[in-house]
């Protein structure tokens, strides 16, 4: 199986103010996209305008840490609800194809 060597390439970003260049093999526009979280975020948890220090960065990926595993465990919850009744049902459909097991020595009752 031949592994294919994705692209890597220097793209420029915008982060609050800030130049930032990343070599990624990731798309441009996913990677802007996500800068203009990151620099929502950050406009979120800073008063401050233009160039943001260390610790807004700081508090910024906290912030957006803290909502990533937010929703992991919402997603893990609702995963795991949806197994179980997914179980459910399938109980309930394989009792209601099984033959019914009612031998005649019962009904001579």
């Amino acid at each position: 199986m031949a592994v294919v060597a994705m692209e890597r390439r220097t793209i420029e970003l915008h982060i609050a103010g800030q130049k930032y260049r990343v070599v990624s093999s990731a798309g441009e526009a996913e990677l802007h996209r996500l800068a203009g979280i990151v620099s929502a975020k950050l406009r979120e948890v800073s008063s401050s305008g233009g160039a943001q220090p260390p610790q807004a960065l700081l508090l910024a990926a906290m912030a957006l840490a803290h909502e990533a595993e937010t929703e992991r465990c919402r997603r893990e919850s609702v995963e795991g609800r949806a197994r179980d009744v997914l179980r459910g049902m399938l109980a309930r459909i394989d009792e209601a194809l099984e033959p019914d097991e009612v031998s005649g020595d019962t009904m001579d009752e």
